[in-house]
């Protein structure tokens, strides 16, 4: 029986149900790490694995739900992605202790790995080339709410359902979402082409150990046996990697993307984008709790990011459709890198709508770059990569939230005890150690917009086969 051919807007509402799934689950699951601790009677070091094992399980498999989307077809994928996260979040709320809780997260990982790798992919084949930036904004714009929603939704039922509740909230959204892909979404058929499971596996084991050096180098010391063995099996896997994939007939990664100016220069600066972002919003909530604010009241003044994101991501998204990524993402990326250089300004006495202005403007400029920077790499991809495309990008925006938040707790952490060698008065040391990270941050955005800058200025048609 042939396929009926839905409005492609009706498509997109599709797309946006597993779009906004990962960033409530994550945003409350966060909330919930203190309840953990009491709950299954462990420590924050621990615990912090729970959140640990879904980042570098979600980021390291991207790649190959990528690879295989193109291949097996980017709705299936879609939705194996909705079904394996809805049953993975039933079995999270049954958890009966801590390490049951860390292994199902690294399941749920790799539903929400298929759900993120496909919905751009998705997008970009639905959507012409004059409406991608808009669908992308749309598409963004679900990703905010789900940004900002979270934190409330998830204090609200661990106060009145209790930690359960957390994940059942996942089961009847994927269950819904499963079978409305399966009515709307087109079916496309792949490509003929032949799995790669050794450059699978080195790519997985490379961006394993590289982000567990990233993250935990800090905590376990640079000059540790676990850092160091982490950081040289991420050299020696990257190496296998790229030998491998220079010898195979169907390589898991297509390095002729990196010869696309707009793909290459694309990927970069969502790397430094979300290098900043994180530093910003990681060392935040640290210093509203510094400054004297209480939980509900700093989690009032952090919405006020992604909520400007939500604003702005859809018209962001129109512009671009009819002006291209290369002046709105370079413009873009500056507005952030003035609103984290604007925090360098925050005292012990600054007010909550101080500090909320300046959330806001550095929201506009993300959400200024990130739409039109998105469409753009999406848009420079061949038909038979846009999988592979968008799990490369989403590769580079899962290292850049790693990188961040071990930049930014590095520089605040060594600089703050370094002012206080120097006996700087611990609130002095606290705020210009923070002021530290903050500059760091602002500059990785200021590389953002060189990188955004020398990209092609083409509104790039996509439809290369």
């Amino acid at each position: 029986m042939p396929q009926k051919h839905y409005n492609k807007w009706i498509i997109l509402s599709a797309v946006v149900m597993g779009s906004i799934m990962g960033p409530i689950d994550g945003s409350v699951v966060n909330i919930a790490m203190p309840e953990f601790t009491k709950i299954f009677h462990t420590n924050i070091t621990t615990v912090s694995w729970v959140s640990m094992t879904y980042l570098l399980v979600l980021s390291s498999l991207m790649m190959t739900f990528g690879r295989l989307g193109d291949m097996l077809g980017y709705k299936k994928l879609y939705q194996y992605g909705l079904l394996i996260f809805s049953l993975s979040s039933a079995i999270l709320s049954l958890s009966v202790n801590i390490y049951m809780l860390i292994i199902m997260r690294a399941f749920q990982a790799i539903g929400a790995g298929m759900l993120m790798s496909m919905s751009p992919a998705i997008i970009t084949s639905v959507f012409p080339p004059n409406e991608r930036g808009k669908s992308l904004g749309i598409n963004a714009m679900s990703v905010s709410i789900g940004l900002a929603v979270g934190p409330t939704l998830g204090g609200f039922l661990l106060k009145y359902l209790g930690w359960q509740s957390i994940f059942y909230i996942n089961i009847p959204i994927g269950i819904i979402g499963y079978i409305w892909a399966h009515i709307v979404v087109p079916d496309n058929p792949g490509v003929p082409e032949k799995f790669d499971p050794y450059g699978s596996i080195s790519l997985f084991v490379f961006l394993a150990s590289l982000l567990l050096f990233i993250s935990k180098g800090g905590t376990w010391g640079w000059t540790s046996s676990a850092t160091i063995i982490s950081l040289l099996t991420s050299i020696a896997f990257l190496i296998i990697f790229i030998i491998t994939e220079n010898k195979v007939k169907f390589p898991m990664f297509d390095f002729s993307l990196l010869k696309i100016r707009s793909f290459t220069f694309g990927n970069i600066s969502t790397l430094l984008n979300f290098m900043a972002q994180y530093t910003m919003t990681f060392l935040t909530p640290f210093l509203l709790q510094h400054l004297g604010f209480t939980t509900e009241k700093a989690g009032i003044i952090m919405t006020s990011f992604p909520l400007f994101m939500f604003i702005v991501a859809p018209l962001s998204g129109i512009l671009s459709d009819r002006y291209g990524a290369q002046i709105l993402s370079t413009i873009g990326s500056l507005i952030s890198a003035a609103a984290i250089f604007s925090m360098v300004t925050l005292t012990m006495k600054s007010t909550m709508l101080d500090i909320m202005a300046r959330l806001a403007l550095f929201g506009v400029g993300n959400a200024i770059f990130q739409t039109p920077n998105n469409s753009a790499v999406m848009g420079s991809a061949p038909k038979n990569r846009l999988g592979v495309a968008s799990a490369f990008l989403a590769t580079m925006r899962n290292i850049g939230m790693v990188m961040g938040i071990a930049v930014g707790s590095a520089i605040f952490t060594n600089r703050l005890k370094a002012y206080q060698v120097i006996k700087y008065p611990y609130n002095a040391a606290f705020m210009s150690a923070i002021k530290d990270a903050y500059i760091a941050a602002g500059i990785f955005s200021l590389i953002c917009a060189f990188t955004s800058l020398v990209r092609n200025n083409v509104k790039l048609i996509q439809g290369k086969d």
